[in-house]
């Protein structure tokens, strides 16, 4: 689109302070600016004196004489494609180029300006505004706000006529012809602009007028009354009810492509309506929380506020139509309000006893209950939106406000770690939330911070001596909350219920004595498969239910999702990056966990998703409405947040190691300590079996395949795989692309193919086998904006050299061992051009070797040190461990493994 240039500063303006004509005439026909100063405008105009003349057309008055007349003829031509609304047939109007002609100021050159110089200019305007505009020429014109939207279009203008009681509502038609000098809209009334387009013969625009007229004629009663009675091209008095058959058909007018002007006071081009306001408040004055009933009572109101006994029997009094009240005149309807007011009376008698839930509450303030309902009230229910509205009771908007603003509760003092301040308002919301009795999703970005604001309502849970929680997570990331709460709650006791934490005897022990299942803990963590399996689970009371990586309950018939729902507790949170983003039917799932009940049956849900045509906009609006006050949603896109953020979040990824893994791992263990034994190793040969085993502990933590070169890769026999395709899932529902690191050449293609499966399409590879002549095309791939969602890289090929901005998350899917490299590698990311936060995700398998050199690295130990000043692989430093010290750092610590 091109551009549009609006000379809106008075320093580049010309201005009658100019001693002479701004403009000449060339004799070859071409306007030229010679006035001093003005220097933009001077440039424009060098360019093309058609372009600048429709720059003027778009611009303010430019004072001088010769850049008026100029403009004029800009507008002129704008005012003609507003009106035809076509390129096509955008010609200059009858007589158009004569009366510009004739209106020519004095100027140099005056004599060359004719019809031909005119013409010119108008078809290079026409050219320019096609390439401005592009294929839509409505879009680019509606850009233009303010008159410009309204030339060349029927307006029909409804007002107020105050001097007659009995028809106090004036009509005209009109059509707005041009802007004037002023910018203002020229209208003329709608049997002065035809008799002018027929005297003219300007058959085009004669056309392209009626065509609206004629089309709401065919669809509406009263435009093809006013057009056949002639009665469209008066000016007419009109009773109330008259004036409300328009109000009644003004989208259908306006669809047809006229416009409607009605008093201003009428909000949303519509009068008011007295609505049955339906006010929901709690039944008891203490009654709080989630298991509160609440009753509602019923009025007429008008914007808000009852109608008074007087007003009443006005409105009893007056027929349906338009009424005159405080003022103003209002819509009304006595059958649409009857109806609802008798189904809303109805509801009312259903709970008078009971009163209603807390969820049925919220849907109906949501709007949610108005379109799909148990109560069904046939004709009633459709018409309730429009003629009823729900509010909350001055207590219950209280309460409903502290959750968007809950109480601020201090951090418990045994936290380890500076929460920020959307951490520290997420902690309270899920404590105030806990409080209720209301399930919460925190829905945070990947990389804000869900583990450590959970692990603050724990650590809030205990100093009130509450009951145990539980945690439920996938297998992977059973040692990372264990880890995570060691290190920021200490205080906390943790106990992990899982078979590789726990012997067998164990175990059956605690399904045979469910006490034992949380004994003597504050936080029990345990997986989702657990959690269907075990009975104890199910048995025991817990004050407080966490699902991390909830979206493992999105299939609602499933046994675990099931299962999961079963589990007792006062209070429950899930965890996950895309609450809204999934299916909406996954929705109805997580909230059936959170707050069952709250999204209806799983039937009338779903009989409320497959609603078609108007009706789903709305909702899907309602249904958004219902669960936002359940959900906490930060990005790291939001400037609030990433305010308080570096702009290269790094953070450690726990990985576990599957049996397969543990297995192999063990047994080199048990081989490098046979080989340091043998004491008549050489001291060379001793380094190079050292090195050989080291990489060889690398290989078995990425892939056992890598390691016994099989082939296979399969992703459920690595925990990295699996810890990988969870992240990558949760990025590819969010249209989110990534690069995926790797030391080792031969483990690209196998992450590519895992990822071709986690993403739905393929994405990038380039290794030190890539052709040096492709590695451009790759990268400009990548860079596209329609490229593939991932680049999985070989550090030495792609560490340095590159610029991959398209991507918002780096993985460092194995470990160089020097800080260096990696952030080198990190670096194709963050570098200039990138606009977003990246999210660096360095993955480490707990209890190896891995773990125990990222710590001695965080920690810069002398170890540390002395690695990274051999500005090499830190494999290197390690063959100079005696025996005990190389074997303790490869060790598998089952503990922490587990």
């Amino acid at each position: 689109m091109g551009r549009v240039l609006l000379y809106s500063d008075a320093a580049l303006m010309p201005s009658t302070s100019f001693h002479k004509a701004c403009l000449r005439c060339t004799p070859a026909g071409r306007l030229m600016f010679e006035a001093e100063g003005a220097r933009t405008l001077r440039q424009h105009w060098a360019q093309s004196d058609a372009v600048a003349m429709l720059d003027l057309a778009l611009a303010d008055d430019p004072g001088e004489v010769t850049l008026q007349w100029a403009r004029e003829w800009g507008r002129s031509f704008m005012a003609r494609l507003c009106q035809l609304r076509s390129f096509d047939a955008c010609a200059p109007p009858p007589g158009g180029v004569e009366r510009q002609l004739s209106r020519l100021p004095e100027m140099l050159g005056a004599e060359y300006v004719n019809e031909d110089v005119l013409t010119r200019l108008w078809n290079q305007m026409l050219g320019d505004a096609k390439q401005r505009a592009g294929v839509d020429l409505e879009s680019w014109l509606q850009q233009h706000t303010g008159p410009w939207q309204q030339v060349g279009r029927v307006m029909l203008h409804l007002a107020e006529n105050v001097t007659n009681a009995e028809r106090p509502f004036a009509f005209i038609a009109t059509f707005a012809d041009r802007i004037s000098a002023g910018g203002k809209v020229q209208h003329l009334p709608l049997a002065r602009a035809l008799q002018r387009l027929q005297s003219s013969q300007d058959q085009a625009l004669l056309s392209t007028l009626l065509q609206p007229i004629r089309a709401a004629a065919d669809r509406t009663e009263i435009m093809a009354r006013l057009l056949e009675s002639k009665q469209l091209f008066q000016a007419l008095a009109w009773t109330p009810a008259e004036a409300y058959e328009l109000v009644r058909e003004m989208s259908t007018l306006q669809d047809c492509g006229l416009a409607v002007k009605v008093p201003d006071w009428w909000k949303g081009g519509r009068p008011a309506r007295p609505l049955v306001q339906v006010t929901v408040e709690p039944s008891a004055p203490s009654s709080v929380g989630a298991g509160a009933m609440l009753g509602f009572r019923l009025a007429l109101c008008l914007n808000g506020e009852p109608l008074t006994p007087e007003e009443l029997e006005k409105i009893k009094a007056s027929p349906s139509g338009l009424v005159s009240l405080r003022g103003a005149w209002v819509e009304l309807n006595h059958e649409r309000l009857d109806q609802v007011k008798s189904h809303w009376e109805k509801v009312q008698r259903m709970h008078e006893d009971s009163g209603i839930s807390f969820h049925q509450a919220m849907r109906y303030l949501s709007g949610y209950n108005g379109l799909h309902a148990a109560e069904q009230g046939g004709a009633a229910l459709s018409q309730a939106p429009k003629w009823s509205e729900v509010v909350a009771g001055l207590q219950f908007q209280r309460w409903l406000e502290e959750l968007q603003s809950p109480e601020p509760i201090p951090v418990p003092a045994g936290i380890g770690a500076s929460l920020r301040p959307y951490q520290i308002h997420g902690y309270r919301w899920l404590y105030a939330m806990q409080k209720l009795g209301l399930g919460a999703c925190l829905a945070d970005d990947m990389g804000l911070g869900k583990t450590l604001q959970v692990i603050a309502l724990l650590l809030k849970l205990k100093t009130q001596k509450a009951g145990p929680s539980l945690i439920i997570c996938p297998a992977s990331l059973l040692g990372s909350w264990q880890a995570e709460c060691r290190k920021f709650a200490p205080a906390l006791q943790t106990r992990v219920l899982h078979r590789s934490a726990l012997s067998k005897a164990e175990m059956e022990e605690i399904e045979l004595d469910a006490e034992r299942c949380s004994a003597g803990a504050d936080v029990v963590i345990t997986t989702y498969l657990m959690a269907s399996k075990s009975k104890a689970l199910q048995q025991t009371a817990w004050q407080l239910v966490v699902l991390d990586e909830a979206q493992a309950i999105k299939n609602a018939g499933t046994t675990q999702a099931l299962a999961v729902k079963k589990i007792r507790a006062a209070g429950r949170v899930a965890l996950t990056g895309t609450p809204i983003e999934n299916r909406p039917s996954d929705l109805w799932s997580l909230f059936d966990f959170l707050n069952a009940g709250l999204l209806g049956t799983v039937a009338s849900f779903t009989q409320a998703l497959a609603a078609s045509n108007a009706s789903v906009g709305e909702h899907y609006a309602a249904l958004r409405h219902l669960v936002a006050p359940y959900i906490l949603r930060r990005m790291k896109t939001d400037r609030r947040i990433i305010a308080d953020l570096p702009d290269k979040i790094e953070m450690t990824v726990g990985c576990t190691l599957t049996r397969k893994q543990a297995v192999l791992y063990t047994q080199l263990v048990a081989a490098l300590q046979k080989t340091l034994n043998d004491e008549s190793l050489d001291p060379m040969v001793r380094k190079g079996r050292i090195l050989g085993f080291l990489q060889k502990f690398k290989q078995v933590c990425n892939h056992p395949s890598q390691f016994n070169g099989d082939g296979q890769y399969r992703s459920e026999d690595s925990g990295k795989f699996l810890r990988l395709g969870e992240i990558c899932a949760e990025l590819a529902q969010r249209q989110e692309r990534v690069l995926i690191f790797t030391q080792f050449q031969e483990m690209c293609e196998p992450l590519a193919t895992h990822l071709a499966q986690v993403f739905g399409r393929p994405g990038l590879v380039l290794h030190g086998g890539t052709p040096v002549a492709a590695r451009a095309a790759l990268v400009e791939r990548f860079q596209a904006e329609d490229g593939p969602p991932f680049f999985v890289i070989s550090v030495k090929a792609g560490g340095t050299g590159l610029t991959l901005t398209a991507a918002s998350h780096v993985i460092h899917f194995d470990r160089w061992w020097n800080p260096a490299v990696e952030n080198q590698a990190t670096d194709r990311a963050f570098r200039i051009g990138q606009r977003k936060n990246v999210l660096v995700h360095k993955f480490v398998i707990p209890g190896t070797i891995e773990a125990k050199i990222d710590k001695m690295l965080q920690e810069k130990s002398q170890l540390a040190s002395a690695l990274l000043e051999t500005g090499g692989e830190s494999a290197l430093a390690l063959t100079e461990l005696s025996s005990a010290e190389l074997l303790q750092l490869v060790s598998l610590d089952l503990s922490a493994v587990l």
